[in-house]
């Protein structure tokens, strides 16, 4: 019977994931995220490692570890949300933000790729670029509060469509709480961990 049950859990898991994208993408502002689609989900369990993720862009997918684990160092409570871009800390490049929510579960992750992150040239991606600096705001493991929030979004351009789409990345661990709660029962929850 258990590896009915494992079947049944990890299905439930992939289709978490990539509802959360789904979330996303319909919620999001810009054409980068709602049209490219140039996004990422996935779930972590509470050790860090990844469980499941969603089929969107693999390359985002392999330093999200890394990011999970930058954001574990600051022991954050269920619930909070953390966002980061640095490439030192499990960033791909600046304009990729990622979100790690703490849930009971595990980590609720998505990463996007935003059209503007305050470089010195729109988009972010200045060819004559010498430092990192150059390229946008470096936004180390950060607790993202309103204040915060609003902090980041005053130093990018397009600040509206910004504060739209980090919002619409907010909105996955409310996603994944609900469809874990949803979907799986306290066995299967334990299964996991």
């Amino acid at each position: 019977m258990i590896d009915i049950e494992l079947q049944v859990i990890g299905a439930s898991l992939r289709a978490i994931a990539e509802e959360m994208g789904a979330v996303l993408i319909r919620s999001a502002f810009s054409a980068n995220i709602k049209e490219r689609r140039d996004c990422s989900t996935a779930l972590f369990d509470e050790h860090g490692r990844m469980i499941t993720q969603a089929e969107h862009i693999p390359v985002h997918l392999g330093a999200m570890p890394e990011a999970v684990a930058a954001v574990m160092a600051y022991e954050p409570a269920s619930g909070e949300p953390w966002i980061l871009n640095d490439p030192y800390t499990g960033g791909t490049h600046l304009p990729d933000l990622t979100i790690v929510t703490r849930t009971d579960l595990g980590y609720a992750v998505t990463r996007a790729h935003h059209a503007d992150v305050g470089g010195s040239e729109p988009g972010s991606l200045p060819p004559g670029s010498r430092t990192l600096d150059e390229e946008g705001v470096i936004i180390p493991p950060t607790h993202l509060d309103a204040a915060a929030l609003e902090s980041l979004v005053s130093r990018m351009r397009n600040p509206d469509e910004r504060l739209g789409d980090l919002r619409a990345q907010l909105v996955h661990a409310a996603q994944e709480r609900l469809l874990v709660d949803q979907d799986l029962a306290n066995p299967g929850r334990e299964l996991i961990r």
